[in-house]
């Protein structure tokens, strides 16, 4: 097994460019969820008006949510992969902090989800019997991946900087 492992971060390392490239695109597309969010439901928490395109609500806009809300467990994965390689090679503890961001998501989708958010803050009479701060807790933890969004895509640059595009594609398709 160990074996399989020495291998596997192997090749990890040796693909840094498309490894970071891969997580900060992943979780990027998160942006479109916390664009929604932040649009459809703080504000109209907090303001009672949206900022939300409400012509996008519906149709082809819905799908691309449920798309990206889909996507963010291959994104959780390949993300928490790149901090455990981080971790491995050295502690610190940015990576473990953004580790734990990351995978807070897990609860976020499992737990506090955005239906219950939305019931919670949208119900007429009454809501649910669980408290309102635990909406805006579900609601932060989601905004934990902004973070996250940004130290990927800075690690994708500089891995880019560093390697160059072509010879880090040129590299993954000689294998």
């Amino acid at each position: 097994m160990k074996s399989l492992l020495n291998k596997f971060w192997k090749w990890y390392d040796k693909h840094t460019v498309l490894n970071t490239g891969i997580a900060s695109l992943l979780f990027t597309l998160q942006l479109v969820h916390l664009y929604w969010l932040t649009t459809d439901v703080v504000i109209v928490k907090l303001t009672e008006k949206s900022l939300f395109n409400h012509g996008l609500r519906g149709g082809l806009f819905s799908i691309l949510i449920l798309i990206v809300d889909y996507i963010e467990i291959p994104a959780i994965i390949i993300t928490s992969v790149l901090y455990l390689n981080e971790l491995r090679k050295k502690f610190n503890a940015r990576s473990l902090w953004f580790l734990f961001f990351i995978n807070s998501q897990w609860l976020h989708m499992f737990w506090i989800t955005d239906e219950f958010v939305l019931e919670h803050f949208f119900a007429h009479k009454g809501g649910t019997i669980l408290p309102v701060w635990l909406a805006w807790i579900a609601i932060l933890i989601d905004y934990l991946e902004l973070p996250v969004i940004y130290d990927t895509i800075r690690k994708f640059l500089a891995s880019l900087k560093k390697e160059g595009l072509l010879e880090a594609f040129q590299e993954f398709n000689e294998k």
